[in-house]
């Protein structure tokens, strides 16, 4: 009976992981997108919570794929920390 819930909880945290990066990827194309056009932007602070609950690996790759934030200290240091704590983090609830 145990195993069946934390194969549900791993399932979710799996499924939330997915999710997150995939929102924050987005966002933060979307982000790039919209400066290449001059328009309101994402704040900082939003990309910054994306990578903090959860969606740091999707903000990393957004980044430099897009050729985003990249010469901003407070990501290209930030979101490497917020990635090992996520990963740590996700480790931690998946084993």
């Amino acid at each position: 009976m145990f195993t069946e819930r934390g194969d549900r909880v791993r399932e979710g945290i799996m499924v939330w992981f997915v999710f997150i990066n995939l929102v924050a990827y987005l966002v933060m194309s979307e982000d790039k997108r919209r400066a290449q056009k001059r328009r309101d932007r994402v704040p900082e602070k939003t990309l910054f919570l994306l990578a903090a609950i959860g969606g740091s690996l999707g903000i990393l790759i957004a980044m430099y794929r897009k050729r985003h934030k990249t010469k901003h200290t407070s990501f290209t240091i930030g979101i490497p920390i917020l990635l090992f704590i996520n990963a740590v983090l996700y480790g931690y609830f998946l084993s």
